[in-house]
């Protein structure tokens, strides 16, 4: 049995075939990329609270708590300004509404961006904080807990808090302070720096 088709039906379906590729091709995210020097957008962490939980005179111990809603690198930066941070070190655990984390890409000198859409658990934060021409820079890893029980973490670009997430951070007495590493478009700390 053969089918005959008129060519203006096989244009109609060739027509047809094009505009879906199109349509399927735009549908399809690009991969999100962000710079390892921006620094986080403040004013989105209204919700926390800070207590001084130890003091040697020399070295301080806060325990920083967010918020529903509050996003972390946002109050960790807000943190550190008011409280004139030149060092420190910290852990958290909680919850996350959302979140983007990085992986970085040696070959772009950017973090390849993933991002957690959902409910997660931070089952660790990690990070410190140094000065880059005079202000505070935090540098924070994260893993993230999902529903499946799988573990995702990276570099943390962006977490919204939900309920809470509790931070002990320490402050130091010595300031630490980062430089440009050129061969991977990175702030590093540089303990030789003297400003």
């Amino acid at each position: 049995m053969t089918i005959n088709i008129s060519s203006t039906k096989k244009t109609t379906i060739l027509v047809l075939f094009c505009l879906l590729s199109i349509s399927f091709k735009s549908g399809a995210q690009e991969q999100e990329y962000a710079s390892p020097t921006k620094a986080p957008l403040t004013g989105r962490s209204p919700g926390v609270q800070v207590k001084l939980i130890s003091d040697n005179g020399t070295t301080k111990t806060y325990a920083i708590i967010f918020a529903a809603g509050d996003e972390v690198l946002s109050g960790l930066k807000e943190f550190a300004v008011k409280y004139s941070v030149k060092s420190a070190h910290f852990t958290a655990i909680g919850d996350a509404s959302s979140a983007k984390y990085g992986w970085y890409d040696k070959s772009r000198k950017m973090f390849k961006v993933f991002q957690i859409n959902n409910f997660s658990e931070v089952t660790s934060l990690i990070g410190d904080i140094a000065l880059n021409n005079g202000n505070p820079v935090v540098h924070a890893h994260a893993n993230f807990g999902t529903e499946d029980g799988t573990v995702h973490g990276g570099h943390l670009l962006e977490a919204f808090v939900s309920p809470t997430l509790e931070v002990m951070m320490t402050v130091e007495p010595e300031s630490l302070y980062k430089k440009l590493a050129p061969e991977f478009g990175i702030l590093v700390i540089d303990t030789q720096l003297k400003k």
